[in-house]
């Protein structure tokens, strides 16, 4: 049986929506990583890189939220638009698209608007910026369009949802509320029973809530190094 390893963070939460709304039998593995479980050797055996989501399929390893979701959607067929060269190119467009922009720049926008230790203007701006463009660029396609690619619901409006939805967080509620489209997008996919699902399973364990210094250190790893 498939095992998931995950937590409640925006990235896992794009693998547990296409595992509930596929249907697809999985073991929970759960990841505290505000206590350091991602640097345990049997967790680096899966992924290297120490962080969540990571599934193991049988012996098959895939880290990376936006590589697995290609990974289960091409072995199962499932979430995919009609297999055409136009169609191919927009889901890895969209989908890199926000593995490399909107995630990240979302990540960064959260970590130094509340957990720098100290105010830094310059990045909270940068970054801030960054997510908006990011947004402004998702609106406006979205706009024109009722899902990422064309009509079909997607492994790329997975990857959206699994931050979009997060968006007044990460934006303040007014600035989210500027983005109507993918707002739409985003309520519609939170609306679907899978989304539900996808979301309680971090109900099922206890994971530390407290962003306390040993949780810093974990998450935030360059607290801890002097780099000359």
């Amino acid at each position: 049986m498939l095992k998931f390893y995950f937590n409640g963070a925006p990235n896992p939460n794009k693998v547990a929506l296409f595992l509930e709304e596929s249907d697809l039998p999985f073991e929970l593995v759960p990841v505290d990583t505000r206590k350091g479980e991602q640097f345990k050797p049997e967790f680096l055996k899966v992924n290297p890189n120490g962080k969540v989501p990571a599934i193991d399929d049988d012996g098959v390893f895939v880290f990376d939220s936006n590589a697995i979701l290609i990974y289960l959607a091409e072995k199962n067929g499932k979430f995919l638009p009609p297999n055409t060269p136009q169609n191919r190119a927009q889901l890895l467009s969209w989908l890199m698209f926000i593995a490399s922009g909107l995630g990240p720049y979302s990540g960064q926008a959260v970590h130094f608007n509340n957990f720098a230790p100290k105010e830094l203007s310059y990045a909270q701006n940068r970054y801030l910026y960054e997510t908006h463009r990011h947004y402004k660029i998702l609106d406006d396609h979205l706009a024109k369009s009722r899902y990422m690619v064309d009509d079909t619901y997607t492994i790329v409006d997975m990857a959206l949802w699994g931050w979009a939805r997060l968006g007044g967080f990460v934006l303040g509620e007014e600035g989210f509320g500027k983005y109507k489209n993918v707002k739409r997008l985003v309520d519609e996919i939170t609306a679907r029973p899978a989304a539900a699902k996808a979301i309680a399973l971090k109900d099922k364990f206890t994971f530390k809530a407290e962003m306390d210094e040993e949780a810093k250190n974990f998450m935030f790893g360059h607290l801890k190094v002097q780099i000359a």
